[in-house]
C-alpha cells in the first residue's frame, strides 16, 4: 500500500459513496417518507377523512364487517378485516372473489372500506396505493422484477456501509469538526456540511444501513439455510417462520361460528392486546378456519402473534408467535428497528428527521465530489473551456436526481387529486406521473447541468409542494381550513399540507440561494479586471513620475 491507510480509506469512502449515492438517494428519500406512510395513504384518500372518529369495540366491527361479506364476498375463498386503529379510523374488508365463468385461475381482489360503527360503505374511495407505493419503492424500485431490485438496493446498502465505516476512519476529527461550519467557503462549506449531517445521525445512518441488509439477508446469504436443510427452504421456513395451516374446502356447506368468543379469547390470551386483523378460510365451508392477529404493538420486535380456531365449531386449534427461538426474535427485533412500527408519533418524528439527515449527507457527499472536481477545471473555464465528460454526466445526476426527485414526489401527489375518481388503471396513471416527471427533470438536467438549472428544478418542486395545500381547497373538503382552523377531520391531514408548505418553502428558499451566489459571483468577476486596471494604471503613473 504506497499511501497511507488514511488516505486509502478516504478514497475507499469517495467512490464507494460516489458510485451508488443517486440510488441511494431514492432509497433514503422514498424510506424516510415511509415512516409516514399510513398518513400519506390516509390523505391520499380524502372519502375516508370523514370516517368516524369515535372508537368502536373490535367485536362491533368484526360484526359489520361480516355482514358486509356475507352478502358482496359470498363464494370467496378467503376473507380479510383490518380493524382501526389510531393510524387508520376506517374498517378494511378484503375478499379474494371467484373467477369470471370460463376463465382459470385466482379470482380478483376485491376491497371496501366500511364505517366501523355502522358496517356501511363510506363514499366511492379512489383508487390509490398512496403511501404504499412509496414504501415499496425504496426497496422494489418498480418497472423491474423485485428479485433484480432487492440485489440492486442490496448492493447499494453494502456500499454504504463501507461508505459509512470508511468516513469515520477518514475523519480522525470527525467530532470535532461536527462542531464547525464556515459558510461561503466553497468546497469547505459542503464538507463541513457532509460532515454535520453525517456524525449527527451517524448510530441511525450505521443500524438503518445494516438492519436493511438483515431484512433481506435470505435472499444475499442462503448458503447456510441450503447446506443445514439440503436446499428445502419450504421446511427452513416452517420452522422458523411458524404458519397457521390451511385447509382444503370440502365443498361441504356450513354456517360460521360466531366470532366473538373467538376475539375475546385472543385478547385475554395476548393480556388485552388489541386485534388488528382476522382472516377467515374457506368461508360458508365445513373446513373454514378463522386466523386472528394482534394488532402492531409498540414494541421493538416486528414478530405478531396470532391465534388459529375452527371456523364451524369456533374450537382453539393453535397459537403463533408466543414462544419464538431467540435467532428468530434477533431478527424480528433488527427488522422492527428499520420499519419503526413500534415508534410512537414523536419517535417516529425523530426517525424521520434522522432520515432526512441521511438524505442530505448522500446528497452533500455528491455535491462535495463535483464541487472538488470542478476545481480542477478552473483554469479551461477561465478560457471558455469546458467541464470533461464525467463531470459533466455527475452534474446531471445530482441534478436529476435530488431536485428531480421532489418534482416526481409532487406529481405524484398532485396526480391523486386531479385525476378523475372513478377511472380505469387509476393506480397506474398515479404512478406514471411520478416517473414521467422525474424522467423529465433527468433528461433537462441532462441537457444543461448547471446552476440555472439547479434554480428551475429546485423552484418547479418547491411550487409544486407548496401549492399542495391550494390545491386541496379546490379538491376536497379537508384542506387547512377545515383541518387546521376548525379542528375537523384527522390531524395527519393538516400535518401533510404544513408538512408540504413547509417543504415547498424550504425548495423555493434554496432555489432563491443559488440566484444571490451567482449574481455575487458576476458582481466579483466584474471587479476583478477593473482592480486589474487600476494596478495597472497605477504602475504606469509611477513610472512616469
Amino acid at each position: 500500500m504506497k499511501e497511507g491507510f488514511r488516505q486509502s480509506m478516504a478514497w475507499l469512502h469517495t467512490w464507494s459513496g460516489l458510485l451508488v449515492c443517486w440510488v441511494l438517494f431514492l432509497v433514503f428519500f422514498a424510506g424516510t417518507a415511509s415512516y409516514f406512510r399510513d398518513e400519506i395513504s390516509l390523505w391520499m384518500k380524502p372519502e375516508l377523512h370523514v370516517a368516524a372518529a369515535t372508537p368502536v369495540p373490535a367485536v362491533q366491527a368484526v360484526d359489520n364487517a361480516i355482514r358486509m361479506l356475507e352478502k358482496e364476498g359470498a363464494g370467496a375463498s378467503r376473507w380479510f378485516i383490518t380493524l382501526p386503529d389510531d393510524r387508520n379510523q376506517a374498517l378494511g374488508v378484503t375478499w379474494i372473489a371467484q373467477p369470471e365463468p370460463g376463465k382459470k385461475g385466482r379470482g380478483k381482489l376485491e376491497r371496501a372500506q366500511l364505517n366501523p360503527a355502522t358496517g356501511e360503505r363510506l363514499a366511492e374511495v379512489r383508487e390509490t396505493r398512496g403511501g404504499e407505493f412509496i414504501y415499496r419503492l425504496h426497496y422494489d424500485l418498480h418497472y423491474m422484477p423485485a428479485i433484480w431490485a432487492r440485489w440492486i438496493v442490496g448492493f447499494c446498502a453494502m456500499f454504504m456501509l463501507v461508505a459509512i465505516v470508511s468516513g469515520v476512519i477518514t475523519h480522525k476529527r470527525i467530532f470535532k469538526d461536527f462542531f464547525t461550519f464556515r459558510p461561503k467557503k466553497g468546497q469547505r462549506s459542503w464538507l463541513d456540511a457532509h460532515n454535520a449531517v453525517a456524525v449527527l445521525a451517524l448510530p441511525y445512518h450505521l443500524m438503518i444501513t445494516y438492519t436493511g441488509l438483515v431484512t433481506l439477508m435470505f435472499l444475499y446469504m442462503p448458503f447456510g439455510i441450503q447446506s443445514a436443510y439440503k436446499g428445502d427452504e419450504k421446511a427452513f421456513n416452517a420452522e422458523a417462520f411458524r404458519q397457521a395451516e390451511n385447509k382444503k374446502p370440502a365443498k361441504i356447506a356450513a354456517p360460521l361460528a360466531p366470532l366473538a368468543p373467538m376475539l375475546l379469547q385472543a385478547e385475554k390470551q395476548w393480556n388485552g392486546g388489541p386485534v388488528g386483523r382476522v382472516t377467515i378460510n374457506n368461508p360458508g365451508d365445513a373446513n373454514a378456519t378463522i386466523q386472528i392477529t394482534r394488532e402492531k404493538e409498540h414494541k421493538l420486535s416486528s414478530t405478531r402473534q396470532s391465534m388459529q380456531f375452527d371456523g364451524v365449531s369456533g374450537a382453539y386449534i393453535s397459537s403463533i408467535g408466543d414462544e419464538t427461538s431467540t435467532a428468530v426474535e434477533a431478527r424480528g427485533v433488527l427488522y422492527g428497528l428499520h420499519i419503526a412500527n413500534f415508534a410512537n408519533p414523536l419517535l417516529r418524528t425523530l426517525f424521520f428527521l434522522c432520515g432526512l439527515a441521511g438524505c442530505a449527507m448522500v446528497a452533500t457527499g455528491a455535491l462535495l465530489w463535483a464541487v472538488k472536481k470542478r476545481q480542477g477545471y478552473a483554469k479551461e473555464l477561465a478560457k471558455g473551456g469546458r467541464i470533461g465528460f464525467g463531470l459533466r454526466l455527475v452534474d446531471g445526476l445530482n441534478i436529476g436526481a435530488i431536485a428531480g426527485l421532489p418534482i416526481a414526489m409532487a406529481a405524484y401527489f398532485w396526480a391523486n387529486r386531479l385525476l378523475a375518481v372513478g377511472m380505469e388503471k387509476r393506480i397506474e396513471t398515479e404512478i406514471a406521473w411520478f416517473f414521467i416527471a422525474w424522467g423529465t427533470a433527468a433528461v433537462l438536467a441532462h441537457i444543461r447541468p448547471n446552476r440555472r438549472m439547479w434554480q428551475w428544478q429546485l423552484t418547479a418542486g418547491g411550487l409544486l409542494f407548496a401549492l399542495i395545500p391550494v390545491l386541496n381547497v379546490f379538491t376536497t373538503n379537508s384542506h387547512l381550513g377545515v383541518t387546521l382552523l376548525q379542528g375537523k377531520g384527522p390531524w395527519a391531514v393538516a400535518g401533510f399540507d404544513l408538512f408540504a408548505l413547509g417543504f415547498g418553502l424550504c425548495l423555493i428558499y434554496a432555489a432563491r440561494r443559488l440566484g444571490q451566489k451567482k449574481a455575487v459571483a458576476k458582481a466579483k468577476a466584474v471587479e476583478k479586471p477593473v482592480e486589474k486596471n487600476r494596478s495597472e494604471t497605477d504602475s504606469s503613473l509611477q513610472e512616469a513620475v
